[in-house]
């Protein structure tokens, strides 16, 4: 497995061609059809990525299998903590390490950006839950978000010292 900095647009392209499979295999049975394809278009579509990445700090890192893209993570400095804002694997690549090697490349990204802290939100209701749990990170308390159209984010705010 080895790691990539997303900075062109065909490495924009292929985040957002990984969000759509994922998204709609992992999230519709959690938040819904519709809330899915909300949130692809306004928060993981190539135009999306590429405003996060040019105009809002977002880092992104795709993940590679020998030569094919199985996963990709982003992270966003907050004011006391490196947020994982995305992480997210092809159901056929889960339980290989992939997960892991994202969540330790973040906690050597903090470190050396200075931080002492990871910070991410997780839906309530996601499964993934217990991997976060047993990387060390802890509820740090619930946040429901607003984010447009009628729809809401029901996460816990997970942290972990790093």
């Amino acid at each position: 497995m080895r790691l990539e900095a997303v900075v062109k647009p065909w490495q924009i392209s292929s985040c957002a061609a990984l969000a759509e499979t994922i998204w709609r295999e992992f999230y519709t049975p959690i938040i819904g059809a519709s809330q899915v394809s909300y949130m692809l278009k306004h928060f993981q579509s190539a135009e999306a990525i590429a405003e996060q990445i040019e105009h809002e700090g977002f880092y992104y890192w795709l993940v590679f299998v020998d030569d094919l893209p199985c996963g990709y993570y982003a992270t966003v400095p907050e004011s006391d903590a490196l947020k994982i804002s995305k992480l997210y694997v092809l159901r056929d690549f889960r339980g290989r390490g992939a997960g892991r090697m994202m969540i330790e490349a973040c906690e050597s990204e903090a470190r050396r950006r200075g931080y002492e802290q990871l910070l991410l939100t997780v839906n309530r209701h996601n499964p993934s839950l217990q991997f976060y749990r047993a990387l060390g990170f802890d509820v740090a308390k619930e946040v429901v978000q607003d984010i447009g159209s009628g729809f809401v984010m029901d996460d816990f705010v997970l942290t972990k010292r790093c």
